[in-house]
């Protein structure tokens, strides 16, 4: 399997760099004392530590996310201070998130590979986005229509190489990597289309020695394909408001087993040092998520930046959309063989999956009492001078809540035939069932309508939608784990600690 190369274990936290604090990180006692990151933990901070957070979180604001464009117009790590060491712990925990400063980076150091078979409509697109970047590969993973794809790169100025069959994404992806001249590559699928400026931020980051790779938030376009004179479908207006690969609005450092536990190379900028030999060829999906925690294992460090919106086309089909959702899911089986329990469908903890299993039996007085005594435990467990009142209880409520959400997502991705069964035979069962296949997507298109991104579909069609895109997406893994003979790809996993739940996947 392609290797990486060791990543820096110790390196000094930039100078140059602010500290933005997370948005669920609370502050108390003056600055002292901090409250957040993933896991959930207290920090309590010196004086002068607290004088260095302050002073690192004054250096300037947080760039304003960066919009989709649908169209465009035609070093080495010394040894680290005490501060140092502070702000860079402060980065691991997922307490703060770095802010570069104005004008870091060079985006002339980058190499851009796009590969494509065939789409050379897109691929035209996609090129005429990037705005005439001086290093630009188009690998041509074996097109029928390999000349359009030639007038593309041509019309472009970009290099193109040429492969004789298809060998999927990590092969074409591969065959550049020799003819990469520059430190940084911009890995870009050819249906993405980059806003104006997107590299500079994401090269900004990789001013930090530690930081190998960096991602952009990647969103679906609502068009879906769709003429200026036809509205977009519900498909493609789904795939907009909750594209598999948008990881969400807020920073975080790339971890497994976290809320960002990777990132997808459909827009991706990384050290070609580290790349070692590139992705998995054998990988015909998921190859981003191998290659991802292959460098985290490294010990390198990657960061995710949803300051900067690519654009990525979702089907506006629905059989196309779930074909690529079934798709999607058939990796999770490979990279089990390869990665054990970190892709889990489903991750616990003990105590609040017994309460929603208690709601789910029709016995909400005991899961309510259930999840009080874990939230009067967490509350000890982080009661402290500089704690608000509050914080674990908080943090307990919403583990229980992503529980049921997980457990909801989880049962319309893995067991629905059994269920629709039990509800048939059970008249009792029907309620209870169909509120957990229900439930996620009708909580989800709550919040969605909260933060204004329902793309004008009502609860029914979200809801509708959000099924079939689980029951796609489980299938997959199903498909996958019997292939792979891996059966953790299927398997819960559960775990001491009363982290949030989550069902998660590749692209979901």
């Amino acid at each position: 399997m392609p290797g990486a190369e060791p990543g820096p274990e110790v390196a000094a936290f930039p100078d140059a760099f602010g500290l933005v604090l997370d948005a669920a990180t609370s502050v108390g006692d003056g600055g002292r004392v901090l409250v957040g990151g993933s896991p959930r933990r207290v920090l309590r901070l010196s004086a002068a530590g607290g004088a260095v957070v302050a002073e690192r979180l004054a250096r300037g604001p947080v760039a304003e996310e960066m919009p989709i464009a649908a169209e465009h117009p035609t070093g080495a790590p010394t040894a680290p201070t005490a501060a140092a060491r502070l702000a860079r712990r402060l980065v691991d925990a997922g307490v703060a998130h770095p802010v570069p400063p104005p004008g870091a980076g060079d985006v002339r150091d980058v190499t851009v590979v796009i590969p494509v078979r065939d789409r050379a409509a897109e691929l035209a697109r996609c090129l005429r986005a990037l705005g005439g970047h001086p290093h630009v590969l188009v690998v041509d993973d074996g097109s029928v229509d390999a000349a359009g794809v030639r007038a593309a790169a041509e019309g472009a100025g970009a290099e193109l190489l040429r492969r004789d069959g298809s060998g999927g994404p990590a092969a074409a992806r591969n065959t550049a990597l020799p003819h990469v001249r520059t430190p940084l590559v911009a890995f870009l699928d050819s249906d993405c289309v980059p806003p104006p400026g997107w590299l500079a931020p994401l090269v900004a980051h990789l001013e930090d020695p530690a930081v190998a790779a960096v991602a952009p938030r990647v969103r679906g376009m609502e068009d879906g394909g769709a003429s200026a004179e036809r509205r977009p479908s519900t498909v493609a207006r789904w795939g907009a408001a909750r594209s598999p690969l948008d990881l969400g609005p807020r920073p975080a450092r790339v971890v497994p087993g976290t809320a960002v536990s990777f990132v997808p190379t459909a827009a991706l900028v990384v050290r070609r040092s580290v790349l070692g030999e590139g992705f998995d060829p054998a990988l015909r999906h998921g190859e981003d998520v191998d290659l991802v925690w292959r460098l985290h294992d490294a010990g390198h460090r990657l960061r995710y930046e949803p300051a900067v919106v690519v654009g990525h086309d979702e089907p506006g089909a629905a059989t196309s959309f779930l074909v690529r959702r079934f798709r999607y899911g058939t990796s999770a089986g490979p990279l089990a063989r390869r990665h054990g329990d970190r892709l889990a469908p489903l991750v616990l903890a003990p105590r609040p999956a017994v309460a929603a299993g208690l709601l789910l039996a029709g016995r909400p007085r005991v899961a309510a009492l259930l999840v009080l005594a874990e939230a009067a435990r967490a509350e000890r467990g982080l009661r402290g001078p500089g704690v608000a009142r509050g914080t674990g209880a908080r943090a307990a409520l919403r583990t229980a809540g992503s529980t049921l959400d997980g457990l909801s997502r989880s049962a319309a991705m893995f067991a629905l035939p059994p269920l629709v069964g039990l509800a048939v035979a059970r008249p009792a069962a029907r309620l209870p069932v169909a509120g957990l296949l229900v439930g996620a997507p009708a909580a989800e298109w709550v919040r969605a309508l909260r933060d204004g991104r329902t793309a004008g579909l009502d609860p029914v069609r979200w809801v509708l939608c959000g099924l079939a895109d689980d029951v796609a997406y489980g299938s997959g893994v199903w498909a996958g784990a019997v292939r792979s003979r891996a059966p953790r790809a299927v398997l819960p996993k559960v775990v001491r600690t009363s982290g949030p739940s989550r069902s998660t996947g590749p692209g979901g």
